[in-house]
Formats: structure tokens, C-alpha cells, sequence
């Protein structure tokens, strides 16, 4: 099925590693251009050289308020405008809501919730015609992961906020769907593995209650990322995709 994709712009935050790089390989593989985004300068320009002429990239941090007119700025110079963008940050730091600080919170909600949400409207407010933008949230949208308090404390608002834009930006033609990726092998996930004290072991019994019994792969991601940001899915709008194997018990 062509997606509809080629000579087609998107932003992607956090795109030099793991949800957001196995995105990005597949908007540029399907024919899109990219505007990748990283807090690291030498992981931006790795990530554009490996994925070729139709990417570029800025080293920002979504916790930045320039940050979203950086990259729409970049989309605009290079490719003449932006369709859309996959929003898209690195986890906050795992541990109880009792063990977390004020400070850890604060900075998770400028970088996550607040920071996110100014990507999607500053994108949301620059497409010309019909567009789409994707959040990265969690399975946690749903029912809370052990020991990622704040994750489980900020994802659920902003997939409600997503939810609010969806039906803002409607009318325009823009939609707004988020993904809640379950235990994908990332390097994020295998850290979280690694908090148990034997990764191997802690990876073996998350499996088993998968129904898939096994992790996904990042392409897999990408490519159901791909679908929601690509014309192929004009009639999807509002919608929280579980990208989890069958994790999530329930609706």
C-alpha cells in the first residue's frame, strides 16, 4: 500500500534514538523528508548523514520554548513547509511517585507534557492544508507501569490534551492520534530491564505476559507511527493506537 508520504515534511522530536529514530527510517525510506531533532549536536548530525539527503536536524531540547520554532523553522528553509510531526522525548526518570522530587517533576512536565504540547501546535498552526501530528505517549495512558510514577502521572493528561486538540484542529483537515507503545527493545527499555538487576531475567518474565510473548521490534513502531502520520490514515483522528503486543487488558 503507497502511504501517500513522498515529498511529504514532518518534524520528528527525539529522533536520533529509539521510537523516534525507527520513525524517521521509515518516513525516509516510504519518500518523506525529515527535521529530526536531538538535546545532542554529534547524534543529530550521525543520524542525518545515515539517513541521507532527505533529512536534516536541529540540536534542541523540547524543554526549550524556541525549541518548536527551531525545528519549524528548519522545515521551512530546507523543504519549503511541514505536513505534520511525530512528538516524541526520552522517558522521565523511572522510580515511585513517593521517590521522585519536585525538581525531577517540574523538569519531566516542561520536557513531556508542556514541551510536547508546543511542538504539536506550532506545527499544528504552520500546516497549510491537511496534516497530521502523532504523540509518543505510553501504555501508561491506560494503567500505570511500576516504577515510572511521573511517566504514569503525565502521560494520561497529555493523551487527553491530544484528544482536545484532535477535535480543536478537525475542522482545519489536521488530525491528532497518539501512540502508546508497550516493552519495545529500545535503549530506553533495556535500562528499564536493567534496574531489576538481572535484565535477561526481568525481559523474560515481561514477555510472558505479553500476549505476542516477546518485545517488539522498533521498526514495528515506525511503521505503525508512519501510518498514522501518512494520508493513509485521512479518516483516523483522536485515536490512542496501542502499539504493545496485546499488553494493555483493557479497552
Amino acid at each position: 500500500m503507497d502511504l501517500g508520504l513522498a515529498g511529504r515534511t514532518y518534524i520528528v522530536t527525539g529522533g536520533t534514538r529509539g521510537l523516534g529514530r525507527a520513525t524517521a527510517e521509515v518516513l525516509v525510506a516510504e519518500g518523506a523528508n525529515v527535521v529530526l531533532s536531538s538535546r545532542s549536536q554529534d547524534s543529530v548530525d550521525a543520524t542525518v548523514a545515515a539517513l541521507g539527503g532527505r533529512a536534516t536536524g536541529v540540536a534542541v531540547d523540547n524543554s526549550d520554548p524556541d525549541a518548536a520554532t527551531a525545528l519549524l523553522e528548519a522545515a521551512q528553509e530546507t523543504f519549503g513547509g511541514v505536513h505534520g510531526a511525530l512528538v516524541s522525548v526520552g522517558g522521565p526518570p523511572p522510580g515511585t511517585v513517593l521517590g521522585r522530587s519536585d525538581d525531577e517533576w517540574r523538569q519531566a512536565f516542561e520536557s513531556i507534557f508542556l514541551g510536547g504540547l508546543r511542538v504539536a501546535t506550532t506545527v499544528a498552526n504552520a500546516i497549510e492544508a491537511e496534516g497530521s501530528i502523532a504523540l509518543v505517549l505510553s501504555t501508561s495512558v491506560k494503567q500505570p507501569v511500576t516504577g515510572l510514577g511521573i511517566s504514569n502521572g503525565l502521560r494520561p493528561g497529555l493523551a487527553m490534551a491530544a484528544k482536545d486538540l484532535a477535535d480543536e484542529l478537525g475542522p482545519r483537515g489536521v488530525r491528532v492520534n497518539t501512540l502508546l507503545p508497550g516493552r519495545v527493545d529500545t535503549e530506553r527499555v533495556r535500562e528499564l530491564d536493567a534496574l531489576a538487576g538481572d535484565a535477561a531475567a526481568a525481559r523474560e518474565r515481561t514477555a510472558a505476559g505479553i500476549p505476542l510473548r516477546r518485545y517488539g521490534h522498533p521498526a514495528e513502531f515506525g511503521r505503525a507511527a508512519a501510518f498514522l502520520l501518512s494520508p493513509a490514515s485521512g479518516y483516523l483522528t483522536g485515536v490512542m493506537l496501542p502499539v504493545d503486543g496485546g499488553l494493555t487488558r483493557g479497552l
